[in-house]
């Protein structure tokens, strides 16, 4: 099983140095290497010097964006697996590859978790994955990138979407999971330790803005916000409410419990008036 590992950098020479070092670092060796830079002007085209016989392919020149530079690398790709690691991110350990070569995972698309960790405060946490994967899962969230492993094969006819900034991800995984039915394994096993604020954190009006036109796009308005009403509830809430709805017992007690609390508030509503 070969892994392509795909960074695009633009002017984080420290956070691309730290990148490569974990990309090379991986026990397991069966991999390609490939690095996008968009003509940085900070140094980071002498750390591709550096570590010129660890990458495979790298180049440096202006791109029209972090999607173009992403599928820049597709293009160089070889894999049966491709992963985007963008520079400042790293594989949360040397043993992530080999780990998932071993569980032999050969689903179109591999989705395990990220670690946000924050230097200042020496604190971290793990993203929160679904029980399983629907259109609720996008409508104003997503699934981890820099964790997620792609067939090279769902790229054939279709890159990434350059018109939209930051979140062509989005739209490819809405196209590929939502609309193709493309098979996805949701693994607990961390891949990426990130930075906590990226691009899309500090272009967050830009980002929402893009990610209704994309919902939009698939939804009719009504859907969208009979979608938005579950979202009033925060993500591991909402989670677990979708695991208790899977089950019959569970979703029996649940169901007992509204029709209380419903009685309950109800009364009290009637009561103040």
């Amino acid at each position: 099983m070969k892994y392509s590992i795909i960074t695009v950098n633009y002017n984080n020479k420290e956070g691309l140095r730290k990148t490569i070092e974990s990309v090379i670092h991986q026990t397991y060796r069966d991999f390609e290497y490939i690095v996008i830079d968009g003509g940085s002007t900070d140094g980071s085209a002498e750390v591709l010097k550096e570590h010129d016989k660890d990458i495979d392919y790298w180049v440096s020149e202006p791109d029209k964006g972090i999607y173009n530079a992403m599928n820049k690398g597709i293009v160089q790709a070889h894999g049966d697996y491709l992963n985007f690691m963008n520079s400042g991110d790293c594989f949360y350990d040397k043993n992530v590859l080999e780990n998932l070569y071993e569980k032999g995972f050969s689903s179109d698309i591999i989705v395990g978790r990220d670690y946000h960790f924050k230097e200042s405060t020496q604190q971290g946490f793990a993203t929160i994955l679904p029980s399983r994967i629907s259109m609720l899962t996008f409508v104003h969230n997503t699934l981890p990138h820099q964790s997620t492993f792609f067939k090279r094969e769902l790229f054939k006819n279709s890159l990434y979407d350059e018109s939209l900034r930051l979140v062509a991800d989005v739209k490819f995984y809405i196209q590929k999971i939502c609309v193709e039915q493309c098979s996805i394994q949701l693994i607990d096993d961390i891949i990426c330790r990130r930075e906590p604020d990226g691009v899309s954190i500090a272009y967050n009006e830009r980002r929402l803005q893009e990610h209704h036109q994309v919902v939009a796009e698939v939804l009719p308005p009504a859907a969208i916000r009979d979608y938005e009403t579950l979202h009033l509830l925060d993500k591991s809430t909402m989670y677990k409410l979708m695991r208790i709805l899977e089950n019959d017992r569970s979703r029996k007690w649940l169901t007992y419990a509204i029709k209380i609390i419903t009685r309950l508030v109800t009364g009290k509503l009637h009561h103040r008036f």
